[in-house]
């Protein structure tokens, strides 16, 4: 399109400049640049890219444009058409803005720091300023519009930095104030889950968050928010409690349903049967779902009448089904106690009928302590037989010198504790107590034959019949003085002597090898000195006897 005359005519008589703001005519189009008709002697060019929509133009099109050279060196006119935009914007904006104004803008690019936003002329918009929480992914915002507020404007440099953040958390204030002015306790909002922690999630209630804390998740057990709940899901919760002065807010999630723990008294009798799922393991026992909100705990104390569980994972894992007894259920504390060895008959309460005292029995050894040797009566049942009533005659130091684990003995029942869950056993009440009749069997005076069966530093024992150890004193064995014992007697060694002492009370007999071929005004003279010791003394003393029966000056010396 040309200029008609009197446009012509008008134009000659312009005086043309850089940066003057002038209409134009476009002439053609091409590939890289559009030929434009200003009027002035030389047609001017304007690079393509600068039209946002380079395939509509045409021949004709009327453009206001800039002068920024009016002669290259191919004697072109170097023309600009976003800067015509950009100068008018820019005015645009100075009139009718200023810092903390609105203004409406479209998402271009995506830069470093943050994105370039049109609002007529290009702005910046940080990244901290685009959202409350900033989004993950910029690009998803190119060609969104939306509404933002003037932070600054620079005259010098021409740049304007805006802020969307300030926008949204202006108008979540004033939702958050009108949303506490509405809220009661018992009102049911919706809310997104906006994150989760370990002792709750916090749900955003569209202007302000409330806490929902993980004790009012569920009427069940809740080992970690993140079981029922996720960032970003949409929940109906209860509001619980409103604090207006610091904004808080406590929501609950299981106060929409029923407590089950008020009917657990009609739901669960005591005594009833149940079945449930391990949800727990403990310690000191189990806890079982019984249904959703609802557990009750198998303490270990419960888990066997007979069996002494140490820990609940001993005999449980966590998923496992399984049965168990109502022993105990209270409402208020939200507690149920369940009990799996009930589902059984106790076997204590049968022990006394099955094995009144005085009943011979045979079991294996199942195990040995220090202080006695534990036999099975029964799968679950075992006595004990204290390492005392292993034997009449011979004093046992640990129950392995007369059983051995895995063996099978036999034994009498001596008691039966119900209270204690005990059984007392004996072995040695098998046989008559050789001690009971020893005036029958020996005498003081009685010339013995028998086995060295043990040597001490003080003496020998020697083994004699019906299972009884007498004592040799290391002064007894000859006239000779003995420093060692084991330099004159041997284990096995078969010896002669003669009874001196017999202490019933301490279940003792005393002998005397040195003593076998003494004659009687010998042997009375010793028992005097035998029967001057107290009751009971330890045969140990006998060596004092001796020697002061021997050398009556060195008793004289001790009196002293």
């Amino acid at each position: 399109m040309s200029f008609n005359m009197e446009e012509a005519l008008e134009r000659t008589f312009m005086d043309f400049a850089p940066g003057q703001v002038v209409k134009g005519y476009v002439i053609e189009v091409r590939p890289k640049e559009v030929l434009v008709d200003i009027g002035y002697k030389s047609e001017g060019v304007i690079p393509i890219t600068e039209f946002d929509e380079p395939e509509n133009i045409k021949p004709g099109d009327e453009e206001d444009v800039l002068i920024e050279r009016l002669e290259d060196r191919e004697g072109s006119v170097l023309l600009s058409k976003k800067k015509v935009a950009f100068k008018q914007n820019w005015e645009r904006i100075q009139a009718a803005c200023s810092e903390g104004g609105i203004i409406s803008g479209k998402v271009k690019a995506v830069v470093k720091g943050g994105l370039i936003i049109n609002v007529g002329i290009e702005a910046f918009l940080p990244t901290s300023q685009i959202d409350i929480i900033p989004p993950k992914n910029l690009n998803e915002l190119v060609g969104e519009t939306f509404d933002f507020k003037i932070v600054k404007i620079n005259q010098e440099r021409q740049n304007i930095v805006l802020s969307r953040r300030e926008l949204l958390e202006q108008e979540r204030s004033e939702r958050r104030a009108k949303l506490l002015e509405e809220m009661a306790p018992g009102d049911i909002r919706k809310g997104t889950v906006k994150n989760i922690t370990d002792f709750g999630a916090f749900i955003d209630l569209n202007g302000i968050d409330g806490l929902l804390h993980i004790t009012d998740m569920s009427w069940g057990r809740v080992n970690h928010p993140s079981e029922i709940l996720k960032v970003g899901q949409d929940i109906d919760v209860v509001v619980l409690d409103i604090n207006r002065e610091k904004e808080r807010v406590s929501l609950g999630l299981k106060q929409k349903l029923a407590n089950p723990w008020e009917q657990i008294s009609i739901n669960y009798p005591v005594s009833s049967h149940v079945k449930g799922k391990v949800v727990n393991l403990v310690p000191y026992g189990a806890f079982v779902e019984l249904e959703p909100g609802v557990e009750g705990l198998v303490h270990v104390t419960e888990f066997s009448w007979t069996k002494r569980i140490a820990k609940a994972s001993d005999v449980l894992k966590v998923g496992d089904e399984i049965e168990a007894v109502v022993i105990g259920a209270n409402s208020e504390e939200q507690k149920i106690s369940l009990s799996i060895r009930q589902l059984e008959t106790n076997p204590w309460e049968l022990a006394a009928e099955k094995y009144p005292p005085g009943t011979k029995i045979k079991g294996k050894v199942r195990n040995l302590t220090s202080y006695g040797a534990f036999v099975e009566l029964e799968d679950g049942l075992d006595g004990m037989v204290h390492v005392s009533d292993l034997s009449w005659t011979r004093k046992i130091n640990h129950p392995s010198e007369i059983v051995k684990k895995g063996t099978e003995v036999e034994a009498v029942v001596l008691e039966i504790d119900k209270a204690n869950q005990r059984i007392a056993l004996g072995v040695k009440q098998l046989e008559t107590d050789p001690w009971a009749n020893i005036d029958d069997l020996y005498r003081v005076g009685d010339l013995i034959t028998g086995q060295v069966t043990k040597l001490a530093s003080f003496g020998a024992f020697i083994g004699l019949q019906n299972e009884i150890d007498g004592l040799v004193h290391i002064s007894q064995v000859s006239e000779e003085h003995v420093d060692r014992i084991k330099n004159v007697l041997k284990i096995g060694q078969e010896v002669t002597a003669r009874v001196i002492k017999i202490d019933k009370a301490e279940r003792r007999i005393g002998l005397s090898i040195k003593a076998a071929n003494y004659t009687t005004e010998q042997l009375q003279a010793e028992q005097a000195v035998l029967d001057a010791l107290k009751p009971g003394e330890d045969l140990v003393a006998l060596q004092h006897a001796f020697e002061a029966l021997e050398t009556p000056d060195l008793a004289e010396e001790n009196e002293e």
